[in-house]
């Protein structure tokens, strides 16, 4: 009976439910030896309520295992039966508590561990090697260093230091916690090194983002079975996906070929990944063709890979082929392909994505639910973002940020600020990403008083001085115009990073403050910031008119210099520099040196040729543009129909303003139709106008109008242009131009008295004519001058000087 027992418990699990019912009937006989059996058989099944009836038994038969015991309630993660089980026991031994140690370590507790090894201390129990290679680890994990050296010294004082998994914890717990000099001590002192000691000294150096000392150890090690295991080699590897050390991990990849290290699939996907990190999409490619891949491990960093180079659609396509392949897909897999998906924008395939990870059993997973949220939220598709949320079991701080995390557009802008008062109202406290993305969202005027309320919510919770928000706060100040503001954060910023100087940069070339841009630009060179693509791109905006002119010329060297200018997006910002500063030429050989040419760089040098007056070329680049099979987008026609404005190609216009939404799925936007009337009114055609203005529902538009009042100063349309100024009054009542352009116009015909209204107009709004000026650069500052302004310091030498000149 007992052995047909035996042989039914290691059977299958469905077995197990037609065995208990015999349990009552066959325990009476059982020996200490065959309970302990049971006790394994019932913690590998993971059946709790047997196990317990087991110990049940085992007490009332007098024959408690107590260690056993132990181990079976820690596997079966009852670890509350387990603490009680170690109260009970009438001698606790080291090895009754490496039990509970090595439990709560291996699962991530590592305050508890500590907690129990110091119980176990006072319980009078000397530890082992394992007990302090366990509590060693926990403190590693809790990066505990105080607690590691009292440790580090109970090891020379029980004589285990030459234990080399003892050495290698010590060497593994001040690496972890950045005590590099410390770790190689205690590594160079060990009699015997192995793989774990070598991989933890250099994982330190690699935290540390010591590239080069990482490389030098390993250069250093001797024995080459050692020096090219798969251990040591892929945390070098590792070191040089995390730095971005390109050279060096292709150094190391043709090492491991040339000895013949065997290339397995863990190793291939830490050469994928480096490769991938590296940002060389191409030679991670061919890796991941080499081996004979099975592994979701290496699909998902291919996946990944492909997405972060911008290949979305490849991404998709290598998904298609993973599970053509029958490869099984997991959490990993699928958060990389949502993000593919999210940045396809394709409403249908985020669906697919959403019906496959509940095919998969993945639904209920918070992490993957988070980043759905975040994919529907980009996408717009609102509704299903919020579905997915409702439908979690349980929100966190991640979950409402992932609702925060969509666009930031005119359409949704109201959208955060409900989501953000809504997470106050169910009791969640906001992080530094909550606010960073609220933040986001008051862009715009009617957002920035709310805003406000939120700055003052940050200093509230205590994240005011946390750079990440503050440069958020900086980023939202500036765009809504308020530069005192944002300049006073930027100055009270503890560590300035590349980020935070880009931020207040493109606040100041935004605002027309180029020189400011450009001071900032050198300011930051010199405090040892290296410039990026988008912090150069974003000082070539601001040197966006004459008087800047040699201030850009001075970075377009530069950007040659650091090889910047091969940036398809730097040489763009760089031919819109010239072209704003009437520098045809300079913009069109800019333009002809770029390598890889897109979108962007064709609309640059086609609204380059409208700003200068060339349309007919701006024309004509449109048409190689489509030649060379680049699709245009809404930049590209406000650039083509300014052309044809300038040339009174009417019917023309009409025919690309009629192809945005027919041919190009273009919804037009409010700048198209501004230059549609432009085009009308250039051609005097007013009445066109009025009825293209009714049909597109733009009466209620500054822009329009604004074109409309320009328009009839060029014809001396006087009573279209008193209409046009009367209705900008009501849109625009503080903008001076409407009124200056209107006085003119009623000069241009000899009514002065109505010239006499508008002027008495102006002064009862209280808005006066802002003067002309003009400039001097020198030494990349430029100096102002207004007319009868004598504030300048230097004014009477200045003025004794032009009177030399005069004479």
């Amino acid at each position: 009976m007992l052995r047909v027992f035996s042989i039914h418990l290691r059977e299958p699990l469905l077995k197990w439910k037609t065995l208990t019912t015999k349990w009552h009937c066959t325990t009476r006989n059982f020996t200490s030896f065959q309970y302990s059996g049971l006790l394994r058989d019932s913690a590998s099944n993971g059946s709790l309520n047997l196990g317990k009836a087991i110990h049940g038994q085992l007490v009332k038969n007098s024959l408690p295992s107590w260690t056993l015991l132990l181990n079976f309630y820690t596997k079966c993660g009852s670890f509350g039966c387990a603490c009680q089980v170690l109260d009970e026991m009438p001698n606790r031994n080291v090895i009754s508590w490496n039990v509970l140690i090595s439990w709560l370590v291996s699962k991530g507790h590592s305050y508890p561990a500590m907690n129990f090894y110091c119980n176990m201390k006072k319980d009078g129990v000397m530890p082992n090697g394992f007990t302090l290679v366990t509590a060693l680890k926990a403190c590693s994990m809790g990066l505990k260093l105080y607690f590691g050296k009292q440790l580090h010294a109970e090891v020379i004082k029980i004589g285990v230091l030459s234990d080399k998994f003892v050495a290698s914890a010590i060497v593994d717990l001040y690496a972890k916690c950045g005590e590099m000099e410390l770790a190689e001590r205690a590594f160079f002192c060990m009699p015997e090194k192995n793989v774990v000691s070598w991989s933890a000294l250099l994982n330190g150096y690699a935290k540390m983002g010591d590239s080069q000392e990482v490389f030098k150890l390993f250069c250093g090690m001797k024995g080459t079975e050692l020096k090219f295991s798969k251990f040591i080699l892929s945390t070098v590897f590792k070191s040089c996906a995390h730095l971005g050390n390109l050279q060096g991990g292709r150094v190391v990849h043709s090492l491991a070929i040339k000895v013949g290290s065997d290339i397995d699939e863990y190793l291939g996907c830490c050469i994928i990944d480096m490769y991938s990190k590296c940002g060389v999409g191409e030679d991670a490619q061919r890796v991941f063709e080499a081996i004979n891949v099975t592994n979701v491990v290496a699909w998902s960093s291919m996946i990944n890979c492909l997405d972060e180079q911008g290949k979305s659609q490849e991404a998709a396509e290598m998904f298609c082929l993973m599970r053509h392949k029958e490869v099984r897909p997991n959490q990993h897999t699928f958060a990389s392909i949502v993000c593919t998906a999210s940045n396809l924008g394709d409403l249908h395939y985020c669906q697919s994505i959403h019906a496959c990870i509940h095919k998969f059993g993945f639904e209920s997973d918070k992490f993957l639910s988070d980043t759905l949220i975040t994919m529907y939220m980009k996408i717009k598709s609102v509704r299903n973002g919020w579905g997915v949320f409702n439908a979690m079991s349980s929100w966190d701080s991640a979950s409402w940020n992932s609702l925060l995390s969509g666009s930031h557009d005119p359409e949704t802008y109201d959208q955060g600020p409900r989501i953000f008062c809504k997470m106050l109202a169910e009791g969640f406290r906001p992080d530094i990403y909550t606010f960073a993305n609220i933040l986001r969202f008051n862009y715009t005027l009617e957002n920035f008083d709310f805003g406000k309320q939120v700055h003052a919510h940050i200093i509230k919770n205590g994240f005011d001085c946390n750079n990440f928000v503050k440069t958020s706060l900086i980023n939202m100040y500036a765009k809504n115009r308020c530069l005192d503001d944002a300049e006073l954060l930027f100055n009270e910023l503890n560590e300035r990073d590349l980020f935070s100087w880009t931020v207040i940069i493109v606040s100041h070339a935004q605002t027309d403050q180029g020189e400011k841009a450009v001071k900032c630009f050198n300011w930051m060179q010199q405090e040892g910031f290296k410039p990026n693509e988008f912090s150069l791109s974003c000082c070539f905006s601001g040197c966006r008119n004459l008087r800047m002119l040699e201030s850009g010329q001075q970075l377009h060297s530069m950007s040659i210099k650091s090889g910047l200018l091969s940036d398809t997006y730097v040489a763009s910002a760089l031919i819109d520099m010239y072209g704003k500063c009437r520098c045809i030429e300079d913009a069109e050989a800019v333009f002809k040196e770029i390598d890889l040419r897109n979108t962007v760089s064709w609309n640059t040098i086609i609204c380059a040729y409208s700003q200068h007056g060339q349309g007919k070329r701006a024309i004509e680049a449109f048409k190689v543009m489509l030649d060379e099979g680049f699709a245009p987008d809404e930049v590209t026609f406000i650039g083509v129909l300014s052309a044809c404005s300038q040339l009174g190609l009417i019917e023309e216009a009409k025919d690309f303003f009629d192809s945005l939404s027919k041919v190009y799925m273009i919804t037009p936007a409010i700048e198209h139709c501004a230059c549609m009337v432009n085009i009308f009114c250039r051609a005097g055609k007013f009445e066109e106008v009025e009825r293209f203005m009714e049909e597109r529902n733009l009466t209620e538009n500054a822009m329009i109008w604004d074109t409309v009042l320009w328009a009839c100063k060029l014809h001396s349309n006087v009573e279209f242009g008193e209409r046009a100024a009367r209705k900008l009054f009501e849109l625009e009542p503080e903008l001076e131009y409407n009124y200056v352009t209107l006085s003119n116009m009623f000069a241009g015909r000899g009514m002065w008295d109505d010239v006499e209204k508008v002027r008495a107009l102006m002064c009862n709004q209280g808005i006066r004519k802002q003067p002309g000026c003009s400039w001097l650069e020198i030494h990349g500052e430029a100096y102002l001058f207004y007319p009868q302004d004598n504030s300048y310091p230097n004014i009477k030498e200045i003025n004794m000087q032009l009177e030399k000149l005069i004479k």
